[in-house]
């Protein structure tokens, strides 16, 4: 009977049988570089995922919902720094926040002006580099010993303190403090995206039912294809269930955050902005500090004698892309990826920067837009789920729909160059935009990352989500340089949006049709025990 090993063991299997790693057949040249990869091996072993465990890990992610360093802290930095601007038309002196304003507003910068719009996306581009930096380096370390533990721990409190620290931006003339405290915290938090997210396949392959499906397989009750079906299915319920604690995580923020911005008492705060924020960061730290308490050890192999963890990533990288034909379905969604988060990370921050010239940077507007988003986003991920599950749809399927929406939004925008009754140029546009984000955008976090676990080889679980973060947060450096160019050339927020349409469409196209997730899978897990052997 034709069969497939589990992830955990040493055989891997072709399409039509069990290959042993230690038989892996491969000439010398094709034979992957086992000096260069440092594989942290899978261990049978590994602790069972607790319920309590289980329920940290949501929490966490509850917390880590972006509402500060995402949101806020973009409005607050713009805010300040269209404060300390002037209108370009008017001349220095002037103020962009006149009635007779002409709309434009610009800063100094490297002894030439740049318009505030363009500023908040040099942050973006800025923060997307650091991003690169760290994923590279650093990111496939975390599969030895526990430094991937601790480094989740680390980025975490560096983003706690920056919000925090953001109590200190009270005037306009701190606008360069908040745009370091906004670089800072969103390389921090984009990073705890990253490293949480690196947890998930080892979590996954470690849950009661996970462990029962491997002993049925194990005993001839399930098939290769009920096998892998049924464990994808698994990873996707620990997925969407973390995703729709990442968005109940948004409603109960914003919900909270009304508390201070309704009161007339502190609403009409000053502080109020600052206020928010740190209420924000402490409902993180209140849930998210479990996690590191009740994660249950399962550490990688100790670090190679004679390795550093500065450099040991980028020698993974390198072997692995020397190997990219061994794992063409992973690279390629990788590279598709590397475009379609490129152009809908950069969509949102120029659908955001529009939507705060249109609310007059208002972080109560925000929290009611961010509200219609979140409840959207929580309906979404479970409704999807339940359409999954009840049909058995691949996780392919179910991206492809979320990936036609990604198409949609920077072509909506993109209308906008050419009339002003639709393209983001009216409040209903920012309504429909929240709320049809949540319906879809939700969801493609969640089957993004399922895909990414599907493709990764097994116990390369750091490494190869390095690299998915490097697509999926670090790519964004490349569009918000390419829009904050076409904006400064044309003082008009409208015309980066063909750019980002094209490189969406693009991206998808690639993934539709040039991603077989079923090979990739089994190339995965074959590339795998190769390395093992």
């Amino acid at each position: 009977m034709s069969s497939i090993t589990p992830p955990e063991s040493v055989a891997t299997q072709h399409p039509t049988g069990i290959v042993d790693s230690k038989s892996y057949n491969t000439s010398d040249d094709e034979k992957p570089d086992k000096i260069s990869i440092f594989l942290a091996a899978v261990h049978k072993d590994e602790p069972l995922v607790t319920r309590r465990e289980l329920w940290s890990y949501y929490l966490y992610y509850n917390g880590d919902n972006g509402v500060g360093p995402l949101g806020y802290t973009q409005t607050l930095f713009q805010s300040l720094a269209t404060s300390a601007g002037f209108d370009p038309v008017a001349g220095p002196g002037s103020s962009c926040l006149t009635s007779t304003a002409s709309g434009q507003c610009v800063l100094p910068w490297l002894g030439g002006t740049k318009s505030v719009s363009s500023v908040v996306l040099v942050a973006n581009g800025i923060s997307f580099a650091i991003m690169t930096a760290i994923f590279t380096t650093i990111g496939s370390a975390g599969d030895y010993g526990t430094f991937g533990r601790w480094l989740l721990f680390v980025v975490t409190v560096i983003c706690w303190a920056a919000q925090y620290a953001c109590m200190s931006l009270t005037s306009p003339d701190r606008w360069k403090l908040a745009m370091t405290l906004y670089i800072v915290g969103f390389v921090s938090y984009g990073a705890t995206l990253v490293f949480y997210a690196a947890a998930f396949p080892r979590l996954a392959r470690n849950t009661p039912h996970s462990r029962k499906l491997r002993d049925r397989y194990d005993n001839g009750e399930l098939s290769v294809e009920e096998y892998e079906m049924e464990e994808s299915l698994e990873k996707n319920r620990i997925s969407n269930i973390s995703t729709a604690h990442g968005n109940i995580g948004f409603v109960v923020t914003y919900l909270l955050n009304l508390a201070i911005l309704i009161p007339p008492r502190t609403a009409n705060n000053p502080m109020v902005d600052n206020y928010t924020i740190a209420l924000d960061n402490s409902y993180w730290v209140l849930l998210g500090i479990w996690w590191f308490i009740y994660q249950s050890p399962r550490p990688g192999p100790p670090l190679p004698k004679g390795e550093s963890y500065l450099t040991i990533g980028w020698k993974q990288i390198w072997a692995a892309l020397k190997n990219y034909k061994d794992l063409p379905y992973t690279f390629m969604y990788l590279f598709a990826f590397f475009l379609l988060a490129d152009g809908l990370n950069t969509t949102g921050t120029l659908v955001s920067i529009c939507q705060n010239d249109k609310f007059g940077f208002s972080f109560l507007q925000n929290t009611y837009l961010g509200l219609s988003q979140a409840i959207t986003s929580t309906i979404s991920t479970f409704g999807f789920w339940y359409i999954q599950r009840y049909w058995k749809i691949s996780t392919k399927k179910m991206f492809v729909v979320t990936n036609v929406v990604t198409i949609l939004i920077p072509f909506w925008g993109m209308l906008g160059i050419w009339t002003n009754k639709i393209g983001f140029h009216n409040v209903w546009e920012f309504w429909a935009y929240n709320v049809v984000f949540g319906l879809f955008q939700a969801p493609y976090y969640a089957f993004s990352q399922t895909m990414m676990a599907e493709l990764s080889p097994p116990g390369f679980d750091n490494m190869f989500f390095g690299l998915f973060g490097l697509s999926n947060r670090a790519s964004s450096m490349v569009g918000p340089s390419v829009v904050q160019a076409i904006i400064d050339k044309s003082n008009d927020n409208w015309q980066g949006f063909p750019f980002l349409f094209a490189i969406c469409s693009a991206a998808s196209l690639v993934i539709w049709f040039g991603v077989d997730v079923k090979k990739g899978r089994r190339d995965a897990v074959r590339w795998a025990a190769s390395q093992r052997g």
